[in-house]
C-alpha cells in the first residue's frame, strides 16, 4: 500500500468515526427528548366538579282520592257522582281551571264475588275508589288548597291522603334552561381543583385529555318540602400536568 493510499484510508476512518459519534449524540438527544415527552404525556390528574341548584317545582299532580262502601250499587254510584261534584266545585271555585281537572272512572269491587279477602262480617258488599286529579303548574295555589281539604270533609267527602297509591307528585321540567350554566359551573369547579393539585405538586395544568358529564339528578330537598328540588350534576375531567 502506498503512503498516499494509507493517508486516505486513515482519513476515511476518522471521518467515519466522527460521524458515528455525532450520530450517537443526536440519537441520545432524541431518546432523552422522547423520554421527556413521554413523561409529560404520562402525567395527569383526574378531578370532579360539582354544581347544585335549588329550584321550585313547576308542575304538580294532585290526586284527590276517596273511598265509599255500600250494599246498593245504584245508591253507591249516586254518592260517587255527588262527591265528584263537590270536589269539582271546590277546585274550580278556588281558581283551578276545569281543563286541569280529570275525573277518573270509579273502581267498584263486589266483595261477594272476590275469591279471597271476603269477610262475612263485613257489612258492605260493594266498595268503591274514585279519584279526581289536578295536573297544574299553579304550585302555590295547589299547595294552599291542600291545606283546605277540611272544607271537603264538612261536605261529606273524606280524602284518602295517607294512601301511598295516591301521593301528590311535584316535578321540575325546566332542566334544559339551567343545564348550560350548571355544566359550566361544574367544569369551573373541576379546573379549580386541578389547579390546586398542580400547585401542590409544583406543576401546571395542561390541556383537557378527557371529560365526561355525569347524569343530572333531581331530588326533593327534604321530605317535608317536596315542592323544593335539588338539581345536581358532577363532571369528571382529566387534565395533563407539565412542569
Amino acid at each position: 500500500m502506498t503512503e498516499n493510499s494509507s493517508r486516505i484510508s486513515k482519513t476515511k476512518i476518522e471521518v467515519g468515526g466522527g460521524s458515528i459519534m455525532i450520530g450517537l449524540i443526536v440519537l441520545g438527544w432524541f431518546i432523552y427528548a422522547g423520554i421527556g415527552r413521554f413523561s409529560d404525556r404520562d402525567r395527569s390528574v383526574v378531578v370532579k366538579g360539582l354544581s347544585e341548584r335549588e329550584v321550585v317545582a313547576d308542575q304538580v299532580i294532585w290526586p284527590l282520592a276517596y273511598r265509599l262502601a255500600g250494599n246498593d250499587l245504584r245508591s253507591l254510584y249516586t254518592e260517587i257522582e255527588r262527591s265528584n261534584t263537590v270536589i269539582m266545585d271546590f277546585l274550580t271555585s278556588n281558581g283551578i281551571p276545569q281543563e286541569e281537572i280529570t275525573v277518573s272512572p270509579a273502581s267498584v269491587t263486589d266483595m261477594q264475588a272476590e275469591r279471597y279477602g271476603y269477610n262475612n262480617e263485613d257489612p258492605f258488599r260493594y266498595k268503591a275508589v274514585s279519584v279526581v286529579t289536578v295536573a297544574s303548574d299553579k304550585i302555590d295555589l295547589v299547595r294552599s288548597l291542600m291545606t283546605k281539604q277540611g272544607d271537603l270533609l264538612k261536605k261529606g267527602v273524606v280524602i284518602a291522603g295517607d294512601d301511598y297509591q295516591f301521593q301528590t307528585v311535584f316535578s321540575f321540567n325546566g332542566l334544559n334552561d339551567i343545564k348550560p350554566e350548571m355544566v359550566a359551573e361544574a367544569t369551573k369547579n373541576a379546573r379549580a381543583t386541578a389547579q390546586k393539585f398542580a400547585e401542590d405538586s409544583d406543576s401546571k395544568i395542561g390541556k383537557i385529555r378527557s371529560a365526561s358529564q355525569g347524569q343530572f339528578t333531581i331530588s326533593d330537598r327534604d321530605q317535608n318540602t317536596p315542592h323544593i328540588k335539588i338539581v345536581r350534576v358532577v363532571t369528571t375531567i382529566e387534565y395533563s400536568l407539565k412542569d
